[in-house]
């Protein structure tokens, strides 16, 4: 099955000005945006869950960007939500510089098998010029937008 980025994130789950500072803070934003969009979620169990994955090797890749994900109880399919903070997020990057943009991204079991092909998506677009399009975005819809073009 071949997914877009645009079916896994939403404009109601862009968050243009992340108040979080610390990594705790803005993993709880994103998760609560997504429990709008899929309330079926278990916020909990996500929140678990990303915080496993983030123990084996830090999810904040380079260039202010990072891509925590995980594999969560309770979503039949990959849901994502993009946090941009201008002042940036403490991360414990690879880098060890901090991080603007964060795409989170939680899937169930039986959506597991995509997950990589839309990682790879997010790869492919944090290399283009995209990435200072998505944080110099004045509106959500405007991010969706972006994300929409990577097929």
């Amino acid at each position: 099955m071949r997914i877009t980025l645009s079916e896994v994130f939403d404009t109601r789950t862009i968050l243009l000005n992340l108040a979080g500072t610390t990594k705790d803070e803005v993993f709880k934003e994103l998760v609560d945006a997504i429990a709008v969009v899929h309330p079926e979620c278990d916020k909990a169990s996500m929140l678990a869950a990303l915080w496993e994955r983030e123990k084996k090797l830090s999810t904040g890749i380079s260039s202010g960007v990072a891509i925590p994900h995980a594999v969560s109880g309770g979503i039949g399919t990959i849901a994502g939500a993009v946090g941009i903070s201008s002042a940036g997020v403490e991360y414990g990057a690879l880098d060890e510089k901090p991080v603007h943009i964060i795409f989170l991204l939680v899937m169930g079991e039986v959506a597991q098998e995509n997950h990589l092909r839309v990682l790879d998506k997010i790869f492919t677009l944090v290399r283009t010029e995209a990435l200072t399009l998505i944080k110099n975005a004045k509106s959500a819809q405007e991010v969706y937008a972006i994300l929409s073009r990577y097929k």
